[in-house]
């Protein structure tokens, strides 16, 4: 049965941490600007020749009576020592008017803390005027102190009041209005640019800069990488930042390492991968010696996409310029990998990083544990768990989900319920993904009650079940037959509010189609088209597969055409329950020409194909034709799987062909198959009729050594013989086991 998957979106949402790395670089690296001494910040004048000088400053001239209080509140405040500056000015609060305080700041611009105190002190009673802000501004840049420019700035623009296309002309006015006389530092326009920014109103930001270069003036680097960086990273947001990257370089910007590393993110966030690499080559022309990150970036890029080839080729790029790859670099290629199911090259990939020093975290171990639970391989999925805890690698509750899962899709429930005990014993609660797994595995096992009582517990621990819970629930009460109960189950599904999905359809089909009630299968698929959840792959083949067992071969052909009309693709399981059904149905020229077109459309057929007919051809005893199509399975390069061989050892048995099947069964075994019970009973008998005594002996002892059990016509057989060549001892030997298990055999057969 298909399942869903359980912990997907929890895992992906983890393994998105190393996709968001760059990102997290560059936004970081780009507020370095704004440090104590972000003032040695190169800036560059752009040598226009229409370029304007910046305006002389040129205030309201004081009259004799507010220049003689000017000259009273500056000596007050100056003479102050340590006497707070409020009880200072109090005696001339109800005199000092917006304009005075110009005055003022004239007088005390050389002590940069009495200038701060001072307006701090006009703050408190009324809203100083855009002009008095500037001032102060510029004050704090030639003083150096950019944090507090950009400080007071960023709460201009953060007022709730603020007009934005009003104030941005105000602002910017009295900005270069001030420039001149008070500060004279450039600083303070990229400053203003990156306040800008940081709030979003990146078309003013823009506007900025295109004003500065009226004056000769243009900004820092660091400013226009944060600008580069803010832009939106959709398709239009890119255009966007192209455009700007090829501006701001005409115009004198020199885009620096982390510029390119920017550009180069947000190529491969739009999927543009191979034009991020030829930035990537193009940053030695432009001045700039390409990084780790540009390289780990553009590596990641071509991960995301599959191209494994891509990567190689970047990684020897790297070498040659001697760049060793660093934990980003790995994290993406082991993803790579393991997501293509090339786990073991990942694992290969994991012992390069920790040869070279690179210390593996939680993430790439619970990418590759998945990885392996993926393809089955549990003892190399636990090996690398065991090895996290040797490294003292935390294991949370990601990696737990990932083996617990793992577990139980391959059936082994109770190892799960030992690594969730392990789990509450490392402090960590399991979530409604743990619980579901470990239903789903129950479920798979048939222990219908255990997967309910772990319902029940997940409720009472305020876990809200979810769809694939019920899912799983429904499809094991439908694998028991018990269809009642699990209709009863969907109507407490719907009276939740949760929405019925194919999985959950697919499962009740499943169902259906077991108990034999196709008629009610047609029914539910009508009312699954109604609810506006169409039938799938699954849900054909699983009918297809209910026409087959019945013989009904027409419907099932139908059914074929019907998914080809709608769109559907088959999958191989579809064709091979057709082949199947032909086989079952003794329409073995059907099933011959269902293979040759399967090979026209370049459907390749697999082990399971090609049994279907070796074993139908091998009932009529037909052995030229089996060999025939055995030969043709091995030229189109697909590998016989233990059922192929018993097949065919059986079926050369039966024939009498008795060299044959001794090859086959050397084959076999060489293949790390073992044969089944029916294959060596057929090996035995085979070679006694033959008279191979010697060949039939080692079979019945290889039998036995696989602890598989003879049947006792075979026991009696060999008994006999080793009596009659004097080997007493193994003879009464085999009698006696031919007396245990032969006798314990029936009896379990009773009680079953």
């Amino acid at each position: 049965m298909r399942r869903c998957s359980i912990f997907g979106f929890s895992y992906h949402c983890q393994l998105l941490s190393y996709h968001r790395y760059l990102g997290s670089v560059i936004k970081h690296t780009s507020f370095s600007c704004f440090s104590t001494n972000c003032a040695a910040e190169k800036l560059s004048f752009f040598p226009l020749t229409d370029a304007r000088p910046f305006p002389d400053y040129s205030p309201k001239k004081a009259s004799i009576r507010d220049s003689e209080l000017v000259h009273r509140v500056a000596t007050s405040i100056k003479q102050r020592y340590s006497e707070h500056i409020r009880r200072v000015l109090k005696p001339f609060e109800s005199k000092i008017r917006p304009d005075h305080i110009i005055w003022v700041l004239m007088t005390v611009k050389n002590d940069y803390k009495l200038v701060l105190d001072f307006f701090d002190w006009w703050c408190q009673r009324r809203d100083p005027s855009i002009e008095v802000r500037c001032i102060v501004v510029h004050i704090a840049a030639a003083q150096k102190d950019a944090r507090t420019a950009h400080r007071l700035i960023h709460d201009f623009w953060t007022r709730p009041s603020v007009d934005v296309t009003v104030s941005f002309s105000q602002f910017l006015e009295k900005l270069i209005y001030t420039y001149k006389d008070w500060g004279s530092n450039p600083y303070v326009f990229d400053i203003f640019f990156q306040v800008l920014v940081e709030l979003g109103i990146l078309d003013y930001a823009r506007k900025l800069f295109d004003k500065m270069l009226h004056y000769g003036l243009v900004l820092s680097v660091s400013s226009c990488n944060l600008f580069l960086s803010r832009l939106s990273h959709d398709i239009e947001g890119h255009k966007m930042m192209l455009k700007v990257f090829n501006e701001f370089s005409e115009v004198g910007v020199c885009w620096d390492n982390e510029s390119h590393n920017i550009m180069i993110h947000s190529l491969c966030q739009i999927g543009k991968v191979k034009e991020a690499h030829n930035l990537l080559l193009q940053m030695e022309l432009r001045g700039c010696m390409p990084e780790i990150v540009s390289y780990s970036t553009v590596i990641n890029g071509y991960c995301a996409t599959g191209q494994l080839e891509q990567v190689l080729k970047i990684i020897k790029e790297m070498q040659v310029k001697g760049l060793k790859p660093n934990a980003f670099t790995f994290n993406s290629i082991i993803l790579l990998l393991s997501k293509t199911g090339k786990v073991l090259d990942a694992e290969k990939i994991l012992r390069e990083m920790t040869s070279q020093g690179v210390a593996p975290d939680n993430v790439v171990y619970t990418t590759l544990i998945d990885g392996f639970c993926k393809t089955g391989n549990i003892s190399a999925a636990y090996r690398l768990f065991n090895e996290m805890q040797y490294f003292n690698i935390t294991s949370d509750l990601v990696t737990y989900t990932v083996l617990i899962s793992g577990l139980c899709q391959t059936g082994k429930i109770g190892e799960a319920n030992t690594l969730l005990n392990d789990m509450l014993g490392r402090g960590l609660e399991p979530d409604e993904f743990i619980y579901t797994a470990l239903i789903d595995g129950y479920c798979k096992a048939g222990e219908i009650r255990a997967a309910f009582s772990l319902h029940n517990k997940m409720v009472q621990m305020q876990l809200a079940p979810n769809i694939v819970t019920y899912t799983a629930l429904v499809d094991g009460l439908c694998k028991l037959g018990e269809l009642d109960t699990a209709h009863e189950l969907l109507h407490e599904m719907c009276g939740k509010g949760l929405e019925l999905n194919i999985y959950t359809y697919n499962s009740l089909v499943n169902g259906l189609c077991k108990a034999g009630d196709v008629e009610q299968v047609v029914k539910l698929m009508k009312d699954m088209e109604a609810a506006g959840i169409h039938p799938d792959t699954f849900t054909y083949t699983t009918l297809m597969d209910a026409y087959c067992k019945s013989g009904e071969m027409g419907e099932a052909h139908g059914l074929l055409r019907q998914m080809l009309v709608r769109g559907l693709q088959p999958t191989i399981v579809t064709f091979n329950v057709l082949m199947n059904g032909f086989c079952m149905s003794g329409m073995l020229e059907e099933g011959d020409k269902l293979l040759k077109w399967m090979l026209e459309k370049s459907i390749i057929p697999n082990a399971t194909t090609y049994n279907s007919l070796l074993k139908q051809y091998c009932i009529r005893n037909n052995m030229r034709m089996t060999s025939e199509i055995y030969k043709g399975m091995l030229g189109q390069g697909v590998v016989p799987d233990a059922n192929t061989f018993n097949i065919l050892i059986r079926g050369h048995c039966k024939a009498r062909n008795m060299k044959e099947a001794w090859f086959l069964h050397k084959e076999m075994i060489k293949k790390g198959f073992t044969p089944t019970v029916d294959t060596y009973h057929a090996l035995i008998k085979g070679f006694l009729r033959r008279k191979k005594y010697s060949e039939a002996k080692e079979m019945f002892e290889e039998m036995r050594r696989e602890g598989l059990l003879a049947d006792k016509e075979l026991y009696s057989i060999f008994a006999d013989m080793n009596y009659e060549l004097g080997n007493f001892d193994l003879a009464l030997e085999l009698c006696d086991e031919a007396l245990e298990k032969c006798v314990s055999d029936k009896t379990d057969n009773r009680n079953t």
